[in-house]
């Protein structure tokens, strides 16, 4: 019940992000920039890099996740992925990101390993950094998915205090989603924020303490009353945090972090609630702890 990375991850969340673009046009700007930096993505991720996954069946069998981000950081090839995303993006990146743009192919080896490491850790980043962050996040995210796509076999899924993380990598969900299908119908899988591996998580259980009194639901409506995303944030008030979910039921095409940028408003709406952030997003940086 554990799922690797799907072939055309990355093509399918840009064409969901330039359909978000349509509908909520106060984001529009800014969701064609993700969709444009997710297509480069796709491009990058097709590149052949070695393989880490020579550990993977002996980390399983001691309960590791065979990916761990404390045990391949450094070796992970983000660093060519990076390069990589720079020069794909290049002609494209226009006024007002150039600055931030420059700024990060500039930045000293050092200190780029020191913001992708404070990225993975989920420390919040210097006001300087925050610009240039999310296409950090973008070539770890493309290192990870493409060694995820190489694992021997599927690790089995997570369970107790860990199911809300990654059994592939151990990072944090970026959300859930609510899936469709034969197999799979209204079944809940937690999506990984870094490899995009999914696992199995029961529907009616906090995915971060496991307490099934106090969840909620809130989604975003337009004045007539009606849906406006396939989202809503899963709060539980025993843990005192939310993390958003997708449903595929309404709409077939929602992905997890595409549709988790197209909605900060619903970050913004339960805002006052004194809510922990429990989304790993490498794409959105807030600049909080979560």
């Amino acid at each position: 019940m554990v799922g690797l990375p799907a072939r055309k991850l990355f093509a399918e969340r840009a064409r969901r992000l330039r359909q978000l673009a349509e509908r909520v046009p106060a984001m529009a700007a800014y969701l064609q920039f993700m969709a444009m930096v997710v297509e480069a993505q796709h491009r990058v991720v097709q590149q052949s890099r070695p393989a880490l996954t020579s550990g993977a069946e002996l980390a399983m069998r001691h309960g590791i996740p065979p990916l761990s981000i404390d045990g391949l950081w450094r070796d992970m090839s983000w660093h060519d992925d990076l390069e990589a995303l720079l020069e794909e993006l290049d002609a494209q990146v226009v006024e007002p990101q150039r600055g931030w743009f420059e700024a990060l192919r500039r930045l000293p080896q050092t200190e780029r390993a020191e913001l992708a490491h404070a990225m993975l850790e989920g420390r919040p980043l210097p006001l300087e950094q925050r610009a240039m962050a999310p296409l950090m996040g973008a070539a770890l995210q493309v290192a990870w998915t493409r060694q995820a796509r190489m694992l021997p076999a599927t690790p089995p899924r997570p369970a107790g205090a860990t199911s809300g993380l990654c059994p592939c990598c151990g990072a944090p969900a970026v959300g859930s989603l609510i899936q469709i299908g034969m197999a799979r119908s209204r079944v809940r899988y937690m999506q990984c924020g870094l490899c995009a591996s999914e696992w199995y998580a029961e529907r009616a259980k906090c995915a971060q303490c496991g307490d099934s009194k106090t969840l909620d639901y809130s989604g975003l409506e337009d004045e007539q009353g009606e849906r406006v995303l396939p989202i809503q944030a899963e709060t539980c008030d025993h843990c005192h945090s939310y993390l958003k979910r997708v449903n595929r039921e309404w709409e077939a095409d929602a992905d997890p972090l595409a549709d988790d940028l197209a909605s900060l408003a619903l970050d913004m709406m339960i805002a006052d609630r004194d809510l922990a952030r429990r989304a790993f997003n490498p794409l959105l940086v807030l600049g909080e702890p979560a």
